[in-house]
């Protein structure tokens, strides 16, 4: 499960915010922290057992290590993941490793600092590289990167950032541009889209073959290799070139309170709304929500027709 804590974002990458004309949910909005323990006790009821924060970026939720601490605490939780840009990781690793994180997504799109700066925004290489270093000093590991590939920005990057597992155990994975909602993200999403297989090619070209992994998860959105010698492992997540919805197992709640039933559809289901009509006997209450969210989840996306979502942006969602 994939939970969004926030629509805020302290970056504008190209692709996912617009720097104008942009509507946040209001505070009272969003889920509180012990609304959000409720829905993992009902998750784990039905047979979670991952669990993921996002955003927007999870770290500007104030509430952050109450909200770690709380769902660290219930009984049933195999996994406590974040993903982050690591901006504010200096400060908040160790805390959130004490709370009872087990490991963080970083999302970093390039090594070189000026690419960086036009296509993340409002971030820099050193601010989000020392953030990578406190999260593995803290034991937030397996440090996982995460490069949104994306055309005339840093197609040629992804070799540096896959020499990075060369000499360190890090799991560096590549995602293909998606275009969900509408306005400039959605488009240049279109306009930039990298398959994954052209970014496999160059990687290969100039540092060696990639040599596939077997997953013990059949679920697992990547597909993992290895180049000669190295400790380090590299992913491709292809929901456009090879699409992995057969094997999804993936249910995400927004920041808003929804059970939002595949990332490139439109489905939902509330959750917020039965949390608070009732005084009692949240856990069954979400339980049941959540398994007609299983029950009803989507077979396919529509990207090949030039259909995704038209109501929820990437930040809107939790990715």
């Amino acid at each position: 499960m994939r939970i969004s804590l926030t629509d805020h974002c302290n970056l504008r990458c190209v692709y996912c915010m617009p720097l104008d004309d942009l509507h946040f949910a209001r505070k009272e909005e969003l889920l509180t922290a012990p609304e959000i323990e409720t829905v993992v006790r009902a998750a784990v009821s039905v047979g979670f057992r991952k669990f993921r924060l996002t955003g927007g970026e999870p770290t500007l939720r104030p509430d952050l290590l109450e909200i770690v601490g709380r769902l660290g605490e219930v009984e049933g939780v195999g996994d406590l993941a974040l993903t982050t840009n690591a901006l504010l990781m200096p400060k908040l690793a160790r805390p959130l490793k004490d709370a009872g994180l087990n490991r963080i997504n970083i999302h970093l799109d390039s090594l070189n600092p000026k690419t960086v700066e036009r296509q993340m925004r409002w971030g820099t290489f050193d601010q989000i590289w020392r953030g990578i270093m406190a999260a593995e000093e803290a034991g937030l590991v397996p440090i996982k990167l995460n490069a949104v590939v994306t055309a005339g920005y840093n197609e040629t990057d992804v070799v540096d950032l896959a020499r990075l597992t060369l000499d360190r155990d890090w799991h560096v994975r590549f995602i293909e541009l998606m275009p969900l909602g509408g306005g400039e993200c959605a488009t240049l999403s279109v306009q930039r889209y990298v398959s994954n297989i052209e970014t496999r090619r160059r990687i290969e070209a100039e540092i060696g073959p990639l040599t596939a992994l077997s997953s013990s998860y059949i679920s697992d959105e990547a597909r993992n290799f290895q180049l000669p010698n190295a400790r380090g492992v590299i992913g491709f997540i292809s929901p456009v070139s090879e699409p992995y919805c057969g094997t999804c197992n993936r249910m995400r709640l927004t920041a808003d309170g929804k059970f939002h039933l595949c990332l490139l559809n439109d489905d939902e289901l509330d959750v917020r709304k039965a949390l608070r009509d009732y005084s009692s006997d949240g856990i069954t209450r979400v339980a049941r929500i959540l398994e007609r969210a299983v029950a009803m989840k989507p077979t396919g996306h529509h990207l090949l027709d030039g259909r995704s979502t038209r109501e929820r942006s990437m930040f809107q969602i939790g990715g």
